[in-house]
């Protein structure tokens, strides 16, 4: 199982949990260590975006996949 899988495959465990709320995660990319993801639903604008990613996704995802080093919001740029 590559890396990738192996971190999508921690997302598809945690995504029923994030769900229930009215949210969801999704995986966008993972380069250097680094996995982006994209919050969906109810987690794009809710105020605990940071502790649900740093304290739920990364830890999980830093305990099961070895050499990833930070997972990160996929940033959205608007351009007027």
């Amino acid at each position: 199982m590559t890396q990738e899988e192996m971190v999508i495959d921690v997302l598809e465990k945690i995504r029923p949990y994030i769900q229930r709320d009215g949210g969801d995660v999704e995986f966008v990319s993972l380069q250097d260590g680094i996995v982006t993801v994209r919050m969906l639903g109810a987690c794009a604008d809710c105020m605990s975006i940071n502790d649900t990613l740093k304290d739920g996704i990364e830890a999980l995802v830093l305990d099961e996949v070895p050499g990833i080093v930070e997972v990160r919001l996929e940033s959205t740029s608007m351009y007027f």
